[in-house]
């Protein structure tokens, strides 16, 4: 089910909270939580009712393991811990590698070898990325001791909590399950619904209006057989970097705002990104919560900074192979994945030899990295990414392709224009939506912005038909 979808928000989204909140108000707060679990395997099986009985083996599996974890604590059963962990781990990689990335695997040793072999042709199941790597992080934060024994169904609700399953934020146990024991977690808090529902229909508005409106430009750029001049391969580029980033942007806003119905807050996701000055500090600002865990439960263990020069760069490539692989399997994840640990080892070499660049300039150096490094993340293939950049950077004879002007109207390019300066001032200029929680107070001035952005969003998505986010494909 999509969050920019009617049945979500008039239906699912409401239901779920009265229920929750009925349930809790007359004691009955275990069933509000089974309540829950229920709404959210509703919310994940609406797209394909297939896909649950995959995500079910993976919670009883990874459940199993991690109370084995925490009942071996002490030093002589270290080695049971550890092995349960080991086997953990493996599973996971295993389950997520099968549907994932082995008809890759097949097409490149077919390739290579010729053995002729079948694709398996399984269909990935929505959202195993990152439900498979919340659940790794789970079982190391068992075997760290920083994860508390749950019930079976309180486990279901830190994986399946329909607010974050599909795409994030990737959470740690602690930082969730204490707030549905809180107290108070049972109370309508009006606030918190005022707060949902205004960050909710920001998020909405970034998608359907923003990110969608570029998107129809970067599908066009992007298609078969496109061939671009100077200006629209740029376009195209642009189109594209602007589309991930308000598509992202707006499912974040969208998921902390839901969670904010049911008096629970989600860390933040997002950060302004391309106003870094720096690769380093882009991956503090995008998809935090991956960037954490690529820190904490591979470059860290793979030895992080401590062990010398060479092996801090040969940690840091590793770990962003890792990190663009998770996104899909194709060579051009990994060669996005590679440039991204590349530009770290170059910056994390110019911080130690004191090169400091003018902010202005360093900023521009990364974002423009950034929007080439994305031409990879979109292209079909390494190929096609190739043919955008020989346009943007001048080394192409194509001098009209006409891919992305000649059938839109006049109208619609002067509103895509008009939507390009807004997105610019939001980005580099407009605080984000991070900051309203702190010092958020409804007044009437809010009432009238909150309510515009409301019929500004459902305006937009009567109009169109609703389309995935695009994380959802990782």
């Amino acid at each position: 089910m999509l969050f920019n979808s009617f049945i979500y928000i008039f239906v699912l989204l409401p239901v779920a909270v009265s229920g929750y909140f009925l349930l809790g108000r007359n004691k009955h707060i275990p069933l509000s939580r089974y309540l829950l679990v229920a709404f959210s395997l509703l919310f994940y099986g609406y797209g394909g009712l297939h896909y649950l009985p995959v995500l079910l083996f993976s919670v009883g599996i990874n459940y199993c393991i991690g109370a084995g974890i925490l009942r071996y604590g002490n030093t002589v059963e270290a080695g049971i811990k550890k092995g349960l962990l080991t086997s953990g781990i493996v599973f996971n990689i295993l389950f997520l590698g099968g549907f994932k990335y082995s008809d890759f695997f097949i097409a490149n040793i077919n390739a290579l070898a010729h053995p002729g072999m079948a694709p398996l042709g399984l269909i990935m199941p929505l959202a195993i990325s990152f439900y498979t790597f919340q659940q790794i992080a789970y079982l190391v934060d068992c075997y760290r001791g920083d994860a508390q024994k749950s019930s079976f169904r309180d486990y279901c609700l830190f994986v399946t909590f329909f607010p974050q399953l599909i795409a994030g934020p990737i959470l740690r146990q602690r930082e969730i399950m204490p707030q549905f024991d809180h107290p108070d977690q049972s109370r309508v808090d009006y606030r918190n619904l005022s707060l949902g529902l205004t960050i909710f229909f920001i998020g909405l508005a970034k998608r359907v209006v923003i990110a969608d409106t570029f998107g129809l430009w970067a599908d066009a750029g992007f298609g078969p057989g496109a061939s671009y001049t100077f200006v629209e391969a740029w376009i195209t580029s642009l189109s594209y970097t602007f589309q991930i980033y308000f598509d992202f942007s707006g499912y974040t806003d969208m998921a902390i705002g839901s969670a904010y119905f049911f008096n629970i807050r989600l860390p933040f996701n997002f950060d302004s990104p391309y106003r870094a000055l720096n690769i380093q500090d882009f991956w503090r600002r995008w998809h935090i919560t991956l960037s954490r865990f690529l820190k904490d439960y591979i470059y860290i263990p793979l030895g992080g900074n401590r062990k010398g020069e060479a092996r801090i760069y040969g940690n840091l490539l590793i770990t962003f192979l890792i990190g663009g692989i998770w996104h899909g399997a194709g060579w051009t994840f990994v060669l996005w994945g590679a440039l991204h640990g590349l530009a770290c080892v170059i910056y994390h070499m110019w911080h130690k030899w004191g090169v400091r660049l003018p902010k202005l300039l360093a900023g521009f150096i990364t974002f423009n990295f950034i929007n080439i490094a994305w031409v990879f993340f979109r292209a079909e293939s390494i190929g096609d990414a190739l043919n955008v950049l020989k346009a943007m950077f001048g080394f192409t004879a194509t001098l009209s392709g006409g891919i992305l002007f000649e059938n839109i109207s006049g109208k619609q390019q002067n509103f895509t224009w008009l939507i390009l300066v807004v997105s610019l001032v939001t980005i580099f200029f407009m605080n984000n939506t991070n900051s309203i929680p702190e010092r958020f107070q409804p007044t009437r001035w809010r009432l009238a912005y909150g309510v515009a952005i409301i019929l500004l969003g459902l305006l937009f998505l009567n109009s169109t038909m609703p389309r995935e986010f695009i994380y959802f494909d990782f």
